[in-house]
């Protein structure tokens, strides 16, 4: 994203192209400028030699100056957010991100970069909406698409972790063994006791993949661990806890093979 605002302003300053509404390149002329004309030289000699301190101070005469054209204080407000984004001020981005917005609302990229901004920051709901208006914008937008989908999933899956956080692998309404209901009243134990048993999963799941005698055999030794832990408990000996975090260190080797 960045490049390719970038890319679009140095155009304008190698071509001498004028998407600047000047007659002639303003760093070409001979003359100074008047009162009603606006020069951008400052700003494209700022962009060329790729000087973010340049560019934010350089572009800046034209993003506040209203007798600019339109298009000249967009591309400038562009150029100035992705130098200020580079710095790590992202506040201001955003702000000339919306400042560009406003003058033209339908620039899918630049909602795009402010979604980017956004999810920064980490407020993924204005990320998400900002990244949808690029879609809408651009259907087709490939940055854009891709954004969307992968913080619609990280949305997802923190929903999903927030949901189970704190809770273990059974219904702690039905538990009636009281190691059972000692997790239960532990959160700490309680996450334990349902990682232990997601990776169990997982590991009986590639197990039964090589051969199903070896699925059998892994969750044997889950069923005997959970035995072991039922029996023990309450002796003064035992260190539930202890045991549980063993069972999953072990459990997480054997997934990592």
């Amino acid at each position: 994203m960045r490049h390719s605002l970038t890319a679009l302003m140095l155009g304008a300053a190698i071509t001498c192209a004028v998407s600047w509404a000047f007659p002639v390149c303003a760093y070409a002329a001979a003359s100074e400028p008047t009162d009603e004309q606006i020069d951008s030289a400052p700003c494209v000699a700022a962009l060329t030699a790729n000087d973010d301190d340049k560019i934010i101070a350089s572009c800046g005469v034209l993003t506040g100056n209203e007798k600019a054209p339109k298009a000249d204080r967009v591309k400038a407000l562009i150029a100035r957010a992705a130098a200020y984004d580079r710095k790590d001020q992202i506040d201001r981005a955003i702000g000339d991100y919306d400042t560009a917005l406003r003058l033209d609302p339908t620039l899918a990229d630049v909602f795009n970069a402010r979604g980017e901004l956004w999810r920064k920051k980490g407020d993924r709901p204005r990320a998400l909406a900002d990244f949808g208006a690029a879609i809408k914008l651009n259907p087709n937008h490939p940055v854009a698409r891709g954004n969307y989908k992968s913080l619609a999933l990280e949305v997802e899956r923190l929903g999903a972790m927030i949901a189970v956080n704190n809770r273990p692998s059974y219904n702690c309404a039905t538990a009636r063994r009281p190691v059972e209901k000692a997790i239960c009243a532990n959160p700490e134990m309680a996450n334990l006791d349902r990682e232990i048993n997601a990776v169990n999963t997982k590991v009986v799941r590639e197990a039964t993949r090589e051969s199903p005698g070896a699925g059998r055999a892994m969750q044997r030794e889950q069923d005997d661990f959970i035995a072991r832990r039922n029996a023990a408990f309450g002796k003064p000996d035992y260190d539930l806890q202890k045991e549980m975090r063993e069972r999953l260190n072990h459990l997480l080797a054997i997934g990592s093979r």
